[in-house]
């Protein structure tokens, strides 16, 4: 999948819009195509605007929580060494992209953007590794044996995932910065870390503090 597709997608929602290779400083061992913020030479117009809040390109940032997320798996291989590994909303692919690096024996990124699955196919090529892409949860492949998810809870509707995930896999990796209590005792607190979007969006501070949580067979990670 090359930048031009990229480009490409970016440009339905920002006319100027376009990628470009960047490593995230919360995860600075894995290369992205990422959103290029130097086109914005002035304000957007009221055209783009509505545009990027009608159809945002999520996969063209790096959310925080995706970041660490990505971090703590590298730093904790043993979590998803030789496992089948789901990663649930994928974006950009950075969290697939490190539970391969770590030694997973199948990395599945899920995903209903087609955007986004583009973006997670050239980022996985930039980094010399190999991911499943997956449209539909539902027609997920059999056998999965971690589920990793970073920023799903932005939407209250969505805290059923975390039962969802826990009956899909026997472990579970979750980051999130949105929900401070997930009222769920399955879900183990590992670490909190700060870190920011990239690029920067400037987002509330409180959104930039992100937890770990692992549910399920955990062994020493």
């Amino acid at each position: 999948m090359s930048p031009s597709r990229l480009n490409q997608h970016l440009r339905k929602t920002l006319s100027r819009g376009r990628v470009a290779v960047s490593r995230p400083a919360g995860c600075p061992d894995i290369a992205l195509h990422l959103f290029d913020p130097s086109v914005l030479e002035g304000p957007l117009s009221h055209d783009e605007a509505q545009a990027v809040v009608a159809e945002p390109a999520y996969w063209s940032f790096c959310w925080a929580s995706g970041q660490v997320l990505a971090s703590w798996i590298l730093a904790h291989p043993e979590s998803v060494a030789g496992r089948s590994v789901l990663d649930f909303g994928s974006g950009s692919g950075i969290v697939a992209i490190a539970a391969a690096m770590a030694g997973a024996r199948e990395v599945i990124a899920c995903d209903l953007d087609p955007a986004a699955l583009d973006a997670v196919a050239a980022n996985a090529h930039l980094n010399g590794v190999s991911v499943t892409l997956c449209d539909d949860w539902a027609a997920r492949p059999p056998g999965i044996e971690v589920v990793a998810a970073a920023d799903v809870l932005y939407d209250p509707d969505n805290r059923p995932l975390l039962g969802v995930f826990r009956a899909a896999a026997p472990r579970v990796l979750l980051a999130d910065s949105r929900v401070r209590d997930l009222g769920d005792d399955a879900y183990r607190l590992r670490t909190m870390v700060e870190a920011r979007t990239w690029p920067d969006l400037n987002e509330f501070e409180e959104f930039n503090r992100v937890r770990v949580y692992v549910a399920g067979q955990c062994g020493e990670a």
